[in-house]
């Protein structure tokens, strides 16, 4: 695998930022690259906001007027990104995440901080390289287990199974 760059900038002030949080996004980032055996340099970009913000942003790109925990901006198509001329490497795309959003999610989960955001953060890097779990079913199930499976190398393993809710089955 070539060298990653995760790009990490803080745009809010509701929450304080523990001390390796960042590092965890970075080697969350890495672990995503390393399971789906992506071989280029990648670029990512990770925005931290608060509720306001990301509920702003999933109502001007998704019509959705509501807040959210995390958005992702893939830059990528079926396999191909823009390149960075300067470093070489594919622009995978931008992450967003509130993290107001993820300690209220903590708290209801019964988990850490450092838990819900390597889990956003995962979880939008699938999506970067092109799992879509909106339709439900095996896609979903399968990003699911991804996402398990890299909070379980990161030593942040689930508290408790997934399982399907009867409706999405």
């Amino acid at each position: 695998m070539g060298k990653v760059r995760v790009i990490i900038t803080n745009k809010q002030k509701a929450v304080k930022i523990p001390t390796g949080l960042r590092m965890l996004v970075r080697r969350c980032c890495t672990a995503v690259l390393k399971m789906e055996n992506f071989k280029e340099s990648a670029e990512i970009s990770v925005t931290f906001v608060d509720n306001k913000q990301i509920k702003q942003l999933n109502k001007q790109y998704r019509s959705k007027d509501v807040e959210t925990d995390v958005l992702s901006f893939p830059m990528g198509d079926k396999g191909e990104y823009d390149l960075d001329r300067s470093t070489g490497a594919l622009v995978l795309g931008d992450v967003v995440i509130s993290l107001q959003k993820a300690v209220s999610q903590a708290r209801v989960y019964g988990h850490s901080l450092e838990r819900e955001v390597g889990y956003l953060t995962a979880h939008s890097m699938l999506h970067l390289l092109g799992y879509d779990h909106e339709k439900g079913g095996i896609e979903k199930v399968r990003m699911r287990e991804k996402e398990e499976q890299v909070m379980t190398q990161l030593g942040l393993p689930s508290t408790s199974s997934y399982v399907l809710d009867e409706d999405e089955e």
